[in-house]
């Protein structure tokens, strides 16, 4: 699976992390966390910047992850308009 170990990382480093830099993002590569950044944007130009298309991971850190749910099943309206 794509980014297996780079999520077990983020799991096993989560405590650490969550405790100093909540809210901020997490560049992972492997089993290495490569710094925190204050931003999506920022994180993932680092992780193209070092790594180019290497497998690297950006994650934000929270001790509750929200879970959120998108459907790519839409049913039309049965008029056929758009909502």
């Amino acid at each position: 699976m794509a980014l297996e170990k780079e999520l077990e990382t983020f799991r096993s480093k989560l405590s650490e992390l969550n405790a100093a830099h909540e809210g901020k993002f997490a560049l992972i590569h492997g089993e290495d966390v490569i710094d925190v950044f204050s931003s999506y944007d920022d994180a993932i130009k680092s992780g193209y910047s070092k790594f180019g298309l290497e497998p690297f991971l950006v994650k934000r850190i929270h001790a509750v992850e929200q879970v959120q749910f998108i459907s790519r099943f839409v049913d039309p309206c049965p008029d056929g308009r758009a909502q």
